[in-house]
């Protein structure tokens, strides 16, 4: 069953504009997969999905799908302050945009990032110190332009 709803999920991001995960588990419930939040946020990292920001809209897509320019269009249209206390960087962007954004900041593997947290408009991360906090800091603000 797991097989068949990934495979369906990857079929609902390529015809239709997924822009939430409560939208996504609404048209798999209506398709008899009787899944959660929970079970959909894990398929969606499964899977390597991510937020893309295509004609005005932010929606889920195939990580092999979005164009490299994308990650740079999520940051600049969606983040709003980066800021670094001691080892941890904290990062407020638009409201829903947290997690595409960490995605995209756990890809890049930087030296020195221990762990990201996202909430819905604020992100954490955690650095091995002071000063890799700081280079993460200037890597994503450089990043934002």
């Amino acid at each position: 069953m797991k097989k068949e709803r990934l495979a369906r999920i990857k079929e609902l991001v390529l015809e239709f504009d997924i822009t939430t995960q409560d939208k996504l588990v609404e048209i798999l419930n209506k398709d008899g997969y009787n899944v959660t939040q929970a079970t959909v946020s894990r398929d969606i990292k499964k899977l390597g999905l991510i937020k893309s920001f295509e004609d005005g809209i932010n929606k889920y897509v195939l990580k092999k799908h979005a164009d490299s320019n994308d990650h740079s269009l999520i940051l600049k249209n969606s983040v709003l302050m980066v800021k670094s206390a001691q080892n941890l960087v904290v990062i407020k962007c638009k409201a829903g945009m947290a997690n595409a954004i960490c995605v995209y900041i756990d890809s890049l593997e930087l030296h020195g990032l221990v762990g990201t947290l996202a909430g819905d408009d604020t992100i954490f991360i955690a650095a091995t110190d002071n000063t890799a906090a700081s280079q993460i800091r200037e890597n994503i603000v450089d990043r934002i332009g």
